[in-house]
């Protein structure tokens, strides 16, 4: 086939026709118009550029429509050619947002729509939201405000800063009663809450996880609270790996107890054996921490505290073997 044919070809078939095609399915609470994730089991592919390109973000995979066939079936090129014509004329299932979307980029830089934002106020519909549904304590959130790390975002939403090595904000994850993202033309690196210099290093997998483990724990003194925003960007990745190489750092995989938490977790454990540091996994009994949090608050002086739910041995990890 010439080229022209399958630039052609590519542009006839988006990677979500190939996925719904192949069983995934869209979870759009988790999506956002640029970035769409898509589920089978314990399988996600994340869908970028437009419906052009994809990636898989617990493993390095990653490409056009043709790759995308040839992950998931295991198929040749020339195999792979002949899934995506059988596609042409597909229309794969449209996003009600999608309708919304605006051509034009934003007219402020991250760090300036960062700015012009309000912090949390007691009272005010953010941190109702953090406080009343999501059950994080005022002694955590007002920290979090202290240390400039949420905003006010639209209707009753919260914004959690990432930040790079020098503490400037690169984006936010943005969670709200009715919607989730991160920020439009941000960067994911790490939301840090806590004492920079702390050995111990709790990881979690979203901002309001890492505040719930901060409440369950009555906020450590010895511990840096971090959340990747469900990627694992190489910033974010560099980041970790700085973390771990300083003396005496201890690293806490306080990932979800699903599928994807433990992937996140491996590659946790991996990271801490290269850097040999301390290691620990630590694993909510409910699916999240902030899930375990607001149980918590509801069976108070009624139960005994559980153990986790799922825990790798802790220990110093220089010259173990990664996991299978």
């Amino acid at each position: 086939m010439e080229k022209a044919d399958l630039e052609e070809l590519r542009g006839k078939v988006p990677c979500s026709a190939v996925l719904e095609d192949a069983g995934f399915a869209l979870d759009l609470k988790e999506s956002s118009r640029k970035a769409m994730k898509y589920r089978r089991a314990a399988e996600i592919i994340i869908v970028i550029h437009d419906g052009n390109g994809w990636f898989d973000p617990l493993s390095d995979a990653k490409g056009d429509v043709f790759t995308l066939v040839e992950h998931l079936d295991g198929f040749p090129f020339a195999a792979a050619l002949y899934v995506v014509a059988e596609l042409v004329g597909f229309v794969p299932t449209e996003p009600v947002w999608t309708r919304e979307a605006r051509d034009r980029a934003p007219d402020l830089t991250i760090t300036e729509r960062w700015r012009v934002r309000r912090k949390p106020w007691p009272a005010s519909a953010t941190w109702r939201y953090l406080h009343d549904t999501r059950h994080i304590p005022e002694a955590v959130i007002r920290k979090a405000v202290a240390a400039n790390l949420l905003r006010e975002g639209p209707k009753g939403s919260m914004w959690a800063s990432h930040t790079d090595s020098a503490g400037e904000v690169t984006g936010w994850e943005e969670r709200g009663p009715d919607w989730r993202g991160f920020a439009t033309g941000g960067a994911k690196v790490l939301f840090r809450l806590g004492r920079p210099d702390a050995p111990r290093l709790c990881v979690t997998e979203a901002a309001i996880d890492a505040m719930s483990r901060a409440a369950i724990e009555d906020i450590r003194a010895d511990t840096l609270y971090l959340s990747t925003g469900g990627g694992w960007a190489p910033a974010t990745a560099e980041a970790l790996r700085t973390y771990a190489h300083r003396p005496g750092a201890h690293l806490v995989a306080a990932t979800d107890n699903n599928a994807q938490g433990e992937i996140y977790a491996r590659r946790l454990r991996d990271l801490a054996a290269e850097a040999g540091c301390g290691f620990e996994r630590s694993c909510p009994p409910a699916e999240d921490w902030n899930a375990e949090l607001g149980r918590n608050q509801e069976s108070r002086g009624r139960e005994k505290p559980k153990e986790d739910g799922c825990r790798m041995p802790a220990g110093r990890l220089k010259g173990d073997a990664s996991p299978g």
